[in-house]
């Protein structure tokens, strides 16, 4: 079992900053993905930012150039550096963690329980 807590989510001007983090706890061991995805009032969950355990990194083109993901891997904490915000960018952000089961043949998702961010314009 791998738990999941995320913190910094807030309320913030469009152009501003915020810096979510998420702590990963349990059974980390086997993780080999890290990842923020945001969901929107009647919007898909969608992916925003992708880190791999060799440090790979990709981003929803909607925000490429905006926001940073990263990993401290002492503190088992990743983090979404997100700059110039929009209002666009409005949802509630899960933190996601991958792990490998069945030998790497099935693949199982860790949910936070998501922090809200809300961009005014």
């Amino acid at each position: 079992q791998v738990q999941l807590v995320e913190s910094g989510g807030g309320l913030v001007q469009a152009g501003g900053s915020l810096r979510l983090s998420c702590a990963a706890s349990g059974s980390i061991f086997s993780i080999n993905a890290m990842g923020w995805y945001r969901q929107a009032p009647g919007k898909q969950r969608e992916l925003v930012a992708r880190i791999t355990v060799d440090g790979n990194t990709n981003y929803a083109d909607s925000v490429k150039g905006r926001f940073t993901i990263s990993r401290n891997n002492a503190k088992n904490t990743v983090y979404l550096q997100m700059n110039s915000l929009k209002p666009e960018d409005t949802a509630v952000y899960y933190c996601n963690a991958q792990k490998p089961l069945n030998y790497g043949l099935e693949l199982r998702n860790y949910w936070g329980q998501g922090t809200q961010v809300t961009v005014s314009s």
